[in-house]
Order: C-alpha cells, then sequence, then structure tokens
C-alpha cells in the first residue's frame, strides 16, 4: 500500500506493509541518503513475520517522492525533521492505539534524532515510544578509526560541488541531493555536531526515549566510532548499544547490506520493544 504525504512543494511516498495483528506495534522507517524505500521490502517483511507492522517514507526527492532535488531546491536538515513529524501525522489513522518506533538508517536516523531533538526543545511530550537506530551517525572526520582525512576531503569536496553546482549531481555517492542537505551534512562532518541554526543541540539532551542503536560490521560509511559520537549527546535517553556481526548475519555486511540480515535483527528489535511511552 502506498501514501503521498504533501509538503508544499514536494511529496513524500510511504510504503506500508502492514502486520497481521491490528494492534501490532508499528515501526517507520526512514532511509539513508539517496536510498529508495523499496530497498528495505526484504527487511520490512522480516520485522513483518515477527508480528510488527512497517511504515517505509522515501526522503525528499528520492524513490517516490517528487520533484528530483533541482538547483532549484532548498530544503536542508530542518525540513526533514519536519518530514518525520509529518509522516507520523500522515500515519495517526495507522498508529491509533499501537506503540510507534522510528527506526532510522544513516542520514534517515539523523532526521529521526533531530526531529526528536527539536520536539524536546519546545518542551513538547514526544509522539513516539521509541527509537532504533541502525548504521547511523555523526560522520565526523575525526572519529574515524581510518583515512580521517580522506573522510574530511570527501564530505568537502561534495559539499563544494554541490555549492558550485547549487545541487549535489549524485557522482558516485548519495544519490541526487539538494545543496542545503548537503551543506547541512557536511558541517557535521567538519564540526562533528548539528549546524546551530537547526535549533537541535539544546534538545538533544532532553530526548527521553529509549534508544537501540546498532552498528554492523564492515560499515565504510558509518563505523561504530560515529554511532558512539552521536549517541553520547542523548544523555536523557536509555540506550542500548548493540552492534551486529557478520557472524550474527550469516552473511556479508556493510552501511547497505545489513538489509539482508532482517532475520538476526528483528528478534533484537522485538526484545528491546519499550512499553507505551
Amino acid at each position: 500500500m502506498q501514501l503521498t504525504v504533501d509538503r508544499g512543494s514536494d511529496r513524500l511516498g510511504v510504503q506500508l506493509h502492514p502486520a497481521q495483528a491490528p494492534d501490532a506495534p508499528l515501526v517507520v522507517i526512514f532511509p539513508a541518503m539517496g536510498v529508495p524505500a523499496g530497498y528495505y521490502t526484504r527487511f520490512a517483511h522480516s520485522l513483518n513475520e515477527a508480528g510488527l507492522g512497517v511504515a517505509v517514507a522515501d526522503l525528499r526527492g528520492t524513490g517516490a517522492s517528487t520533484p528530483a532535488p533541482s538547483r532549484r531546491s532548498r530544503y536542508g536538515y530542518p525540513e526533514l525533521a519536519d518530514d518525520v513529524a509529518a509522516v507520523l501525522d500522515a500515519l495517526a489513522e495507522h498508529r491509533a492505539g499501537r506503540r510507534t518506533v522510528l527506526l532510522g538508517h544513516s542520514l534517515g536516523g539523523q532526521a529521526c534524532v533531530l526531529h526528536l531533538a527539536r520536539e524536546a526543545a519546545r518542551g513538547a511530550g514526544h509522539s513516539v515510544d521509541g527509537l532504533v537506530l541502525i548504521a547511523v551517525g555523526l560522520p565526523y572526520w575525526r572519529t574515524y578509526p581510518r583515512q580521517r582525512l580522506g573522510v574530511l576531503a570527501m564530505t568537502q569536496f561534495v559539499n563544494a560541488v554541490s555549492a558550485v553546482l547549487r545541487v549535489w549531481p549524485g557522482w558516485g555517492f548519495g544519490g541526487r541531493q539538494a545543496r542545503g542537505l548537503i551543506k547541512d551534512w557536511a558541517y557535521t562532518a567538519r564540526h562533528g555536531r548539528f549546524p546551530a541554526h537547526l535549533g537541535a543541540e539544546p534538545g538533544l539532551s532532553q530526548v527521553d526515549l529509549p534508544v537501540l542503536a546498532i552498528s554492523v560490521d564492515d560499515d565504510q560509511y558509518t563505523p561504530p566510532e560515529t554511532t558512539d559520537h552521536l549517541v553520547a549527546a542523548l544523555t536523557g535517553a536509555k540506550v542500548q548499544r548493540d552492534h551486529l556481526t557478520t557472524a550474527d548475519a550469516a552473511a556479508p555486511l556493510d552501511h547497505f547490506k545489513w538489509v539482508k540480515a532482517g532475520t538476526a535483527l528483528a528478534p533484537r528489535i522485538t526484545g528491546w520493544l519499550p512499553i507505551r511511552h
């Protein structure tokens, strides 16, 4: 089942994978940069088999979300965080009476954290019951165990190109993206924190939800150190830190291949699921 969520000049696509039980907890997935929602179908089915309902939202300009990023695109991290709230609102009927958990991968996980931090900074109660982060971190160049200068050079090169061309063309990384989004992402790589204009930093320590943060073996973009750097800011949250190995998955892993390890991940998620917030 496919839903659409209007966001002004943009429209978000959301894929629904219902559970058999109508009151089953709902997991709302936000993908990595440039990765369409359809990529998570196999993982969603594993969660379905574990008794969970699933919704997967395409990030702006990706998959079923339109239009594609162009020189006219002005959005960045603030809009992505607001999109999380908009998707949750659009799913209100499906969420009624059910526990809801956000699950973010890479950039999608950052958007989820930003949404929760801004929610907390406003003094609003959280609208979900928990947060799962898989292969999510801040790509701060100093946290990488190897090739630190290479990470710094790559992230800032992508930012420079997007500033000159007024859009990131997707040359070998991340798919086509709005320059504002790339600018915010490159800032986190350079400084190890979210840009001040997001208004998120004061709220990070006020997020008080249960958080399950899972890193994976052979993650070239988000090694465990970057995950640790991000969740260290969530001082008010009850963070459960986990790591998925290739032995656990019985298959090769990396920043993207972990979606094939749903059989190993689903029990970890269902075993962690928080009570109603």
